[in-house]
């Protein structure tokens, strides 16, 4: 009998060890939605694998309701993007952009090696006119399989039919781990395989190198291919998207903070994105407030220098994080409208009554945006969907 169990042990141990060693993942994961372009005829999507093999293929369909998916769908070849986990673990992402579909049009889709696929997921193309929703999510940071992933699904089951989300930058609490960006997707669920994502990072998803030089976590990159129509050096964070009539606008506040190179850099590129947009509607998304809800936080320079530019074109919403509170507020001024939220457990006193319209603390929230021809309507919710905060906006144009 000591024989027999000792023979089980060593076995399971070599199975074990064995596993880990090759570490070969069968499915792919971490499947990602963003934009590279064109939101009416372009959809981007990304991936991890594990093992030696490179071989990236995506499959898609215009959704007809039928199951002989395969026979339709057509293939395209993607990149592969070499990756090492912080433990010394080669993985790779891959990477596929879906080009010149129909707008307004739900396709389905997988990704895989050729072999090993996916399970068939859905997104829907940009219309070329009409109303759409968004939502707008501040720090995740902490806690995200757990706690964070309440405020996501809550804020999908109330409006599953949202063309995006927004993330306001602090996805993560530590920059470059591995194990919490893997929470980050546990927490998410497949919303992301089927709901786009327009990221922005913080502060947390930066550190300095050896060097002292700020550095985006390299997860950035791979997980998010997003548009490269920003200025130099500053493109995996700093871009615009145009969907439908609203043009949304990603600033790098850590690097406007911390760099006074990137911060006139961006401070130039947003005033010519500004002046060259075309749209109804503008909206900046970045993690530092222009104003805080803490007496003892003033981003002086997102106020003295980037404030202005917005007032000059009349942005109309700014969607930040950083401060783990609730606010809404003008700032006595018209336009913009800045606004920020915690979406995740970790929460700060909001103790700074100078500009704030509406306040709130210790409250997980999600908004949802949904922008019509002549309106954009605002709503905050609570988890347990009451709502938490509203206006709207008119315009016409």
């Amino acid at each position: 009998m000591k024989i027999k169990l000792l023979l089980s042990v060593v076995c399971c141990s070599m199975v074990l060890a064995g596993t880990a060693q090759n570490n070969t993942r069968v499915q792919p994961d971490r499947m990602m939605l963003t934009w590279s372009a064109n939101p009416a005829t372009t959809q981007s999507v990304s991936w991890r694998t594990t093992g030696a093999g490179t071989k990236i293929v995506a499959q898609i369909v215009e959704e007809e309701s039928s199951p002989e998916l395969e026979k339709a769908a057509k293939t395209i070849s993607g990149v592969a993007l070499p990756w090492r986990r912080e433990n010394g673990i080669d993985d790779y992402y891959g990477q596929v952009t879906f080009s010149d579909l129909k707008p307004g049009t739900v396709y389905t889709y997988r990704v895989g090696d050729g072999t090993q696929w996916s399970a068939w997921n859905q997104f829907r193309t940009a219309d070329l006119t009409g109303d759409f929703s968004f939502i707008y999510l501040g720090d995740a940071q902490n806690d995200l399989r757990s706690r964070w992933s309440r405020t996501i699904r809550r804020s999908f089951q109330q409006e599953p039919n949202a063309r995006f989300i927004v993330h306001a930058g602090d996805l993560i609490n530590r920059s470059n781990t591995d194990s919490e960006w893997e929470e980050w997707y546990e927490g998410a669920g497949f919303i992301h395989q089927m709901i786009p994502a327009v990221p922005t990072p913080g502060n947390h998803e930066y550190r300095r190198d050896s060097l002292e030089q700020l550095v985006l976590d390299p997860h950035w990159k791979v997980q998010f291919n997003l548009p490269k129509n920003g200025p130099e050096g500053l493109q995996e964070a700093v871009y615009y998207m145009d969907y439908q009539d609203l043009r949304v606008i990603s600033l790098n506040s850590q690097m406007i903070m911390l760099d006074s190179v990137a911060a006139a850099t961006q401070e130039r590129w947003l005033d010519e994105t500004l002046a060259s947009s075309t749209k109804k509607w503008n909206i900046v998304v970045m993690h530092h407030p222009v104003y805080s809800t803490a007496k003892n936080r003033d981003n002086t320079i997102l106020r003295e220098r980037f404030r202005p530019i917005f007032e000059k074109y009349g942005v109309d919403l700014v969607l930040q994080g950083h401060d783990h509170t609730y606010a809404r507020g003008t700032a006595g001024k018209k336009k913009p409208v800045y606004l920020l939220s915690v979406a995740g457990p970790k929460m700060y006193t909001s103790d700074s009554d100078r500009w704030m319209e509406k306040s709130g603390s210790n409250v997980q929230l999600y908004q949802v945006i949904r922008i019509t021809d002549k309106k954009l309507y605002y709503s905050s919710y609570q988890l347990n969907g009451k709502l938490f905060d509203s206006f709207e906006l008119s315009k016409v144009k």
